[in-house]
C-alpha cells in the first residue's frame, strides 16, 4: 500500500472515532476500555485517550452524585454516604402512642412538670388561661383553665373548661369512676376526651341555644381506659351484659357532681358519650 493509501485509512478511522464519541464527550473524559486508544499516528491527533487516574477521595457506586451535592466527607475507599460522626443536637424521641395506656404516657411526658395545681384543688391539674370571647352572644369563659388530669387520671386531650366544671369532674372521679371500676383491668387510667369548651349552639343546630360548651361549662366522655390497655367505651358496652352493669353505675355517679348527664338513652346525639355541664338548672339536675 503506498504512503498516500495508508495516510487515507488513518483519516478514515479517525473520523470514524471522532463520529462515535457523545457530543459535547472529549478524549479525556472518556474512560471506556474499548475507547482508550492511542492514535499518535493519525495527522493532528496527539493526545492520548487514556483515563485520567481517579482521586483516592473520590467516592464510587451511585451515592457519589449525591455527595457532591451535599459535600458529605468520606473515608478512602468507603462509599456509604452516611455521616462518620453523627452530629450534635440530634435528640431520639418517643413515639407518641394511641392506645389507651400509651396516651396516658405520652401526655404524662409532654406536661408534667409544666401544670400547676389550679382550681384551688390539690388534685386538679393544668393552667390558668386568660379569659376567652365569645364569637356568638352567649359564648364565652371570664375564668377558664385548662384541665389536663384530675385525682391522678389524665385527661386524653386538655380541656378547657370553668373551675365548677373542674371540680364537678374531680369529684366524679373520685366518687363514681375510681370505684366503680376498680376490679377492672388494673383501675382507671385516663379519660377519653371529645369535647370541651366549644363556641356552638346545642347539638350545632341553627337558631338554638348556646350549648353549655360554649359556656366553659361542659365536657364529653367517650371511654374510660383501663391500665391495662383496654377501655369501657360508651358507645361499645353500654348495652353489653357484661359491662353495661358498670356503664350505668358511671351515668349515674355523675348525676350529683353535674346538673346535666346525658347518655345513650337521652337521644341520637349522645349514643357514644357521656355529656357532662354544670349548668344552672334552678337547683334541679336532669340526668338521662
Amino acid at each position: 500500500m503506498t504512503k498516500r493509501g495508508r495516510e487515507f485509512v488513518i483519516l478514515v478511522v479517525a473520523t470514524a472515532f471522532a463520529l462515535a464519541l457523545p457530543i459535547g464527550a472529549t478524549a479525556q473524559s472518556d474512560t471506556r476500555p474499548d475507547r482508550a486508544v492511542f492514535l499518535s499516528n493519525a495527522p493532528g491527533l496527539q493526545t492520548s485517550l487514556r483515563p485520567i487516574a481517579r482521586p483516592a477521595s473520590l467516592p464510587r457506586g451511585p451515592h457519589a452524585r449525591i455527595a457532591a451535592v451535599t459535600g458529605a466527607k468520606f473515608a478512602p475507599g468507603r462509599s456509604s454516604i452516611r455521616p462518620m460522626i453523627r452530629p450534635s443536637g440530634i435528640v431520639r424521641t418517643k413515639p407518641v402512642l394511641a392506645s389507651s395506656a400509651g396516651a396516658t404516657r405520652s401526655i404524662s411526658a409532654v406536661t408534667r412538670g409544666n401544670e400547676k395545681r389550679i382550681c384551688g384543688s390539690r388534685s386538679i391539674m393544668g393552667y390558668k388561661m386568660s379569659p376567652i370571647p365569645g364569637k356568638l352572644y352567649g359564648c364565652g369563659v371570664a375564668q377558664p383553665v385548662r384541665v389536663t388530669s384530675v385525682d391522678g387520671v389524665w385527661l386524653t386531650q386538655p380541656a378547657t373548661m370553668d373551675c365548677t366544671t373542674a371540680k364537678a369532674l374531680n369529684s366524679w372521679v373520685q366518687d363514681g369512676v375510681k370505684p366503680a371500676v376498680r376490679g377492672l383491668g388494673g383501675g382507671v387510667a385516663s379519660l377519653k376526651v371529645i369535647a370541651h369548651y366549644s363556641c356552638r349552639t346545642r347539638n350545632n343546630k341553627r337558631g338554638a341555644k348556646i350549648s353549655e360548651h360554649g359556656k366553659g361549662r361542659a365536657i364529653d366522655i367517650a371511654a374510660i381506659n383501663l391500665k391495662n390497655g383496654q377501655s369501657l367505651s360508651v358507645l361499645r358496652d353500654w348495652r353489653k351484659r357484661t359491662t353495661g352493669k358498670v356503664m350505668r353505675v358511671l351515668h349515674a355517679t355523675a348525676c350529683g357532681p353535674f346538673r346535666t348527664v346525658l347518655g345513650p338513652n337521652a337521644d341520637r346525639y349522645h349514643q357514644d358519650h357521656f355529656h357532662l355541664d354544670t349548668s344552672q338548672r334552678g337547683g334541679k339536675s336532669y340526668c338521662r
